[in-house]
C-alpha cells in the first residue's frame, strides 16, 4: 500500500466529485443516508448500551456510504444491501470492523468525558440528546469551554477514522494500523483536506442561504411553518448525503489501489482513476 501526496487543489475536486456523483443517484444515496441515520437513532433507544452501540456503528455506516458512492460513480444503482457490506466480507473483516467501531466509541466517549471535567457533563448531555439546549445553557462559560474542547479533541479523532473503514474493507489493514495510516494520509495531504473542508463549508453556507430565501418566500405567501421546516430538514439531509458521498474520493486519491487484477477486484471497489497531478 502506497500513500499518494496530492496537490491542494485536489480538495476542491473531491467536493465537485461528491456533488456530481450524488446527483447521478440522488434518491438512492439520500435514502441510504437517511436509513443509516435512522438505524443509528433507533439504536440509541436501546436501554443502557444503546448510545455506545450507535457509536460503534458509525465506521460501518461511513463504509456503507463509501461503497454506495463508488457504485453510483460507476453507473450502478446502490441498493440497501450496501448497509450490510461490513458484515458480508468474511469473519476477519467483520471482526476488524467491530474492533474499529469499538475503538471509535471509546474515543468519542473519552472526548465527552474530558469535556465533562469543565462543565459537569452539560455539553455531553446536550450533544447526546439527553438535555435541551437553552439560552442560559448556551451562554454558560463552562458549557462553551467544554464545547470548544470537544471540537479540538474531535478533530484528531475524526482524522484517525477518516480512511480507516476503507483501509480495513478494501486493503485488509488491521484496525490499529488503519488508524495510523489514516491520520498520516490526512496530515500529509493537509492542503487538500483544508481546501476540501473550506469547499464544503462554502456549499453548506450557500445551501443555508438558499433555504433561508425559500423559507422567506414561503412566509410571504403564507405557507411558513411545517413547509419551511420540512424544506430545512430535507436540505440538511441532502447536503450531508452529498458530503458523505465525497468521502470515497478522498480515500481513492490518498492510497494506491490494492495490487489485484481488474478481473478479481471487488465489485464495490472505489472508482478507478489515475492519481491527481503532482501525486507521489
Amino acid at each position: 500500500m502506497k500513500l499518494h501526496i496530492v496537490p491542494a487543489r485536489t480538495g476542491m475536486a473531491w467536493v465537485k466529485l461528491g456533488i456530481r456523483t450524488f446527483w447521478q443517484q440522488p434518491m438512492a444515496l439520500a435514502a441510504l443516508f437517511f436509513m443509516t441515520m435512522a438505524v443509528m437513532s433507533l439504536t440509541t433507544l436501546i436501554p443502557l448500551v444503546g448510545p455506545a452501540v450507535a457509536l460503534m456503528m458509525l465506521p460501518s455506516a461511513t463504509l456503507a456510504m463509501m461503497v454506495a458512492a463508488a457504485q453510483a460513480s460507476q453507473g450502478r444503482f446502490p441498493t440497501p444491501a450496501v448497509l450490510l457490506v461490513a458484515f458480508r466480507t468474511g469473519q476477519q473483516r467483520l471482526r476488524d470492523m467491530l474492533v474499529l467501531g469499538a475503538l471509535y466509541a471509546v474515543g468519542f466517549l473519552a472526548v465527552m468525558g474530558l469535556s465533562a471535567l469543565l462543565d459537569g457533563g452539560q455539553f455531553a448531555k446536550v450533544y447526546l440528546g439527553g438535555a435541551p439546549l437553552t439560552k442560559e445553557v448556551a451562554e454558560d462559560p463552562a458549557f462553551q469551554s467544554a464545547m470548544w474542547l470537544s471540537m479540538v479533541l474531535y478533530l484528531p479523532l475524526s482524522l484517525l477514522f477518516w480512511h480507516a473503514p476503507g483501509l480495513v474493507h478494501w486493503h485488509g489493514v488491521p484496525p490499529v494500523k488503519a488508524l495510523f495510516f489514516s491520520i498520516v494520509a490526512c496530515v500529509r495531504n493537509f492542503g487538500a483536506f483544508l481546501v476540501y473542508g473550506l469547499g464544503w463549508l462554502g456549499v453548506f453556507l450557500l445551501g443555508g442561504l438558499v433555504v433561508t430565501l425559500v423559507s422567506a418566500l414561503l412566509a410571504g405567501a403564507g405557507l411558513a411553518g411545517s413547509a419551511a421546516g420540512g424544506i430545512m430538514v430535507g436540505a440538511a439531509l441532502m447536503m450531508a448525503a452529498m458530503f458523505f458521498t465525497s468521502v470515497v474520493f478522498t480515500f481513492r486519491d490518498s492510497f494506491e489501489p490494492p495490487s489485484t487484477p481488474a478481473s478479481e477486484a471487488p465489485h464495490d471497489a472505489p472508482p478507478p482513476d489515475t492519481p491527481a497531478p503532482g501525486s507521489n
